[in-house]
């Protein structure tokens, strides 16, 4: 068997071809190893379809080349026992009176087959246009990997769990299309950065991406702030035009807003406040709500006909409590982004931590999920707390400080009061572990009114 085991450099589209050739005649399979190398091809040549899965975990193959009748496996049995996601195409080699088998073999899956005794230059052919396609489609999937992490949908949309593979697939293939997409999703489930990953990852990354949240601008602004004044700043419409306009919390649009930007869509111009004559404008339209626009548009309170405008195409982001195995990998991500944001070492995961994170409901999806995160690394850079600490921060029945002052002052004392008992009264490690000297600990622990000894 010859086997060149040296993995390819895939950022290298110029690298050799690699071929797996599964041949149980000597004299044929050298003659195709032969053929293969002097068209500076890679190969690795096994005589048996058995040890073909086993060549395969060594061989960064391209393209497998066997023979459909071979002792022990025939080439479709060897299709067959490939894995699902294996991605490497098949071509056969048979005999005339194996070709229903060849042809069954193709409607498994296999890519092509080519009748004994072969024609060299046609052979290689249907060789190079495999391994080609199998090049193609690994530079895509780099591609679109980069492009996931470059958007930071990846970092957004954590997990392993069915609704957010489906999710971040579909983000992907709708990013090319200029058609509308409503997003849909609780608050806190990332609908406005699922928006900003379809404009980055779209066909014009560099041109503007304006965000609206419709429910923050006052009845009396909205009309000036989306459609601009004439003689004046351009509103949001014009600024967005070339790009992407993101309308989130979009069921909060008053109604005559609603009428005019229902214009502007069927039209492809927007009139500003005092002008006479419209201005061309080209913009794609994302919108998002963690309303019921169906029952909106029934209650009278949004129109239909924008409606359609606006769900060309739907994603609904999944709520935090309907994927629990997405858990555990979030809090790792926040925890270790978080960590090295505060120049500490992330704390580790307990089963206690994560039953606590299970027994949480998450109203407030991954926003509160990392807010809750960056609690527990707070407490961690003083040496203390729990996830289950972090999630329900708020257990105290003391009057809240209702001043600025109050409030830095009473957290200044839980947080020495917590420091003073994890380190047992040692003021050199407390302070340490604060982040401040000695003597501002001492002067903070008088001015703070704590009672060391009480906390001990």
């Amino acid at each position: 068997m010859t086997l060149d085991v040296t993995k390819r450099d895939t950022t290298k589209p110029d690298a050799p071809f690699r071929a797996l050739v599964v041949e149980d005649d000597r004299a044929m399979r050298q003659s195709v190893v032969d053929l293969l190398d002097a068209d500076g091809w890679r190969v690795c040549d096994v005589p048996r379809g058995d040890r073909a899965v086993a060549a395969l975990a060594e061989f960064d193959a391209d393209v497998i080349l066997s023979d459909v009748r071979m002792p022990g496996i025939s080439g479709l049995e060897l299709l067959q026992s490939l894995p699902r996601d294996h991605a490497v195409p098949v071509v056969l080699v048979t005999a005339h009176g194996d070709i229903p088998m060849a042809v069954e073999a193709m409607q498994a899956g296999a890519y092509s087959f080519v009748e004994k005794p072969y024609e060299p230059r046609r052979l290689l052919t249907i060789l190079r246009h495999a391994a080609e396609q199998t090049r193609m489609r690994a530079s895509n999937a780099r591609l679109r990997q980069r492009l996931l992490q470059i958007s930071g949908l990846d970092r957004v949309l954590v997990g392993a769990s069915a609704a957010v593979r489906n999710l971040r697939a579909q983000v992907a293939d709708l990013a090319d299309t200029p058609a509308a997409v409503l997003i849909l999703g609780e608050t806190g489930t990332g609908k406005d950065l699922v928006a900003r990953a379809l404009h980055d990852l779209g066909p014009a990354p560099d041109r503007p991406f304006i965000a609206v949240n419709c429910a923050l601008l006052s009845p009396e602004s909205f009309v000036a702030e989306m459609f601009g004044v004439a003689g004046g700043a351009d509103g949001r419409i014009l600024q967005a035009d070339g790009g992407t306009l993101f309308l989130d919390e979009v069921c909060a649009c008053p109604p005559d807003v609603q009428a005019r930007f229902l214009r502007v869509l069927e039209d492809g111009a927007v009139i500003p406040e005092g002008a006479s004559a419209p201005v061309p404008v080209r913009i794609r339209v994302l919108a998002a709500t963690n309303e019921d626009v169906t029952a909106k548009v029934a209650a009278g309170l949004f129109r239909e006909d924008l409606l359609y405008r606006l769900n060309t195409f739907t994603l609904a982001l999944p709520p935090l409590r309907d994927r629990p195995e997405d858990l555990r990998p979030l809090l790792l991500h926040f925890l270790a982004d978080l960590a090295q944001l505060y120049g500490i070492d992330a704390p580790d995961l307990s089963a206690d931590d994560l039953s606590a994170a299970l027994a949480h409901g998450w109203p407030g999806n991954v926003r509160e999920l990392r807010s809750v995160a960056e609690r527990r690394i707070l407490a961690a850079r003083i040496g203390t707390g729990t996830l289950a600490q972090a999630i329900a921060p708020h257990t105290s029945t003391a009057p809240r400080a209702d001043t600025l002052r109050a409030a830095v002052a009473e957290l200044e004392r839980d947080m020495i009061a917590t420091a003073l008992t994890t380190h047992a009264g040692r003021m050199d490690d407390v302070a340490e572990a604060l982040g401040i000297g000695r003597r501002t600990l001492n002067e903070k622990i008088v001015k703070l009114g704590l009672d060391k000894d009480a906390l001990l």
